[in-house]
């Protein structure tokens, strides 16, 4: 990675600033890409905003910004994007300080504003060594999340348009899904989300393999269109939607189970009957949807038998194991369900026996 320490005034930071909320934000004559519109909106709340400019005029060091140089010349911002906006909002009139704003300010002041130096790190580099120092100068300010991180790196018109679907208040994966999704589009969840899921069904180990190899495509319509189909066919197999549903990792279920016979009816009968849980046995009703699909109880955490209960059944049993017929120590034994749960047995004193370890794994394995 090569990295040449450089000053930028203020004045030639802001000739030619352009702020478009959809197509991005440059300066430096438009040889700076300050938030290319793949990227997330402003973020630094007034206060923070104001003391880059409170730095600025006492003529105070702020910390070292990073541009990434690329082969044509023109730069992208890789660190300081928000001082760098503060910056030029600033001069160009759109906030005051204190009801002072930059035209408020006499020649000599915004002579000062304009001659300050920046400290600019030029960087070129691999995709790959810029994502390893990315990570190391992202340590402070508004930190980035790991998918900004990426979206830093691999730009292009693939990015562009997944952001269009992907990252955007009210963008059209939060109108179909923000009922099952976690976090939120504008700080790149939903779209890592996506990813994290597309990559899981093609058996690819991380998401900036998907963005490198996609990186100089067109658009993005194979990830969009992968999203929609996980979100139909949840919303076909599960019509009623419960708050449980909410964070599940809908595309890794989609990607297993999508193309078993389902009735959607029966399913629903089942989820309202393990809702109710009458024997409050279910610790993770959250686990409900994919035990039902694979059968598989540990998605449940069904509740284990309490020591008070183990006690009373190893008393009974007189230590003995049922299987091996061997005598142990209470603290050698492990309870187990004599009619598993899978075939209507509950977690209930007289549906425990107390088994010796090696014995309860060989059950288990059966």
């Amino acid at each position: 990675m090569k990295i040449e320490l450089q000053k930028i005034k203020v004045r030639d930071l802001v000739a030619g600033y352009i702020n478009s909320d959809e197509e991005g934000v440059v300066g430096y004559d438009g040889l700076l890409n300050i938030r290319p519109k793949y990227q997330r909106e402003f973020v630094y709340k007034d206060k923070q905003r104001d003391e880059v400019i409170n730095t600025i005029r006492k003529n105070f060091p702020l910390n070292v910004m990073y541009w990434c140089k690329n082969d044509d010349g023109k730069f992208e911002l890789l660190d300081g994007q928000q001082r760098t906006i503060s910056i030029c909002e600033y001069v160009e009139g759109n906030f005051s300080i204190k009801g002072l704003a930059f035209h408020n300010l006499t020649k000599d002041q915004q002579e000062q504003i304009l001659d300050y130096d920046l400290m600019i790190y030029f960087c070129e580099g691999t995709d790959s060594e810029k994502l390893d120092w990315f990570e190391i100068i992202n340590i402070a300010g508004e930190e980035l999340t790991p998918q900004e991180l990426k979206n830093a790196i691999y730009t292009g018109e693939w990015l562009t348009d997944a952001k269009k679907h992907f990252s955007k208040n009210g963008c059209p994966a939060y109108k179909i899904a923000n009922k099952y999704l976690n976090g939120s589009p504008i700080r790149q969840e939903y779209l890592e989300t996506a990813l994290k899921w597309i990559c899981d069904r093609d058996n690819i180990k991380e998401i900036k393999d998907y963005m490198s190899k996609n990186q100089n495509n067109s658009n993005a319509n194979e990830l969009w269109l992968y999203f929609q189909n996980v979100i139909n066919w949840v919303n076909a197999i599960f019509p009623n939607y419960r708050k449980e549903m909410k964070g599940l990792e809908w595309g890794y279920i989609y990607n297993k189970y999508k193309d078993k016979n389902l009735n959607p009816k029966e399913i629903e009968e089942k989820i309202s009957e393990l809702m109710k849980d009458e024997y409050d046995e279910i610790t993770n009703k959250k686990g409900i949807y994919e035990y039902l699909l694979s059968g598989n109880e540990k998605y449940l955490s069904i509740r284990k038998f309490k020591d008070n209960e183990k006690r009373k059944v190893y008393e009974r049993q007189k230590g003995i194991c049922v299987r091996c017929k061997n005598h142990y120590e209470i603290e050698e034994m492990e309870a187990d369900h004599i009619k598993p749960y899978s075939e209507g047995g509950h977690t209930t004193i007289d549906n425990c026996q107390m088994l010796c370890i090696d014995c309860n794994r060989r059950k288990s394995n059966k």
